[in-house]
């Protein structure tokens, strides 16, 4: 299992890197190793997880804009 402060620094490390130009999933990857945590099926479902999150925040940022896009395409 992963601790709390290790949650927290995975999280951490998955937000700051999401905007960025290159891979958040090999940030994790990577931060996994230095930090020692063992790779298994609730690593792999934490990691899955936490990334879900930073995709579901992307239509809940822009859904307005989303529902104008869509309203444009069903009036014209």
């Amino acid at each position: 299992m992963i601790s709390n402060f290790l949650s927290f620094i995975l999280g951490l490390i998955e937000g700051l890197t999401e905007f960025l130009p290159i891979s958040s999933t090999a940030h994790l990857l990577v931060a996994e190793k230095i930090l020692a945590i063992k790779s298994n099926h609730f690593t792999n479902f934490y990691t899955i997880f936490i990334q879900l999150g930073a995709i579901a925040a992307v239509p809940v940022l822009y859904f307005k804009r989303l529902i104008k896009s869509i309203k444009i395409y069903i009036y014209n």
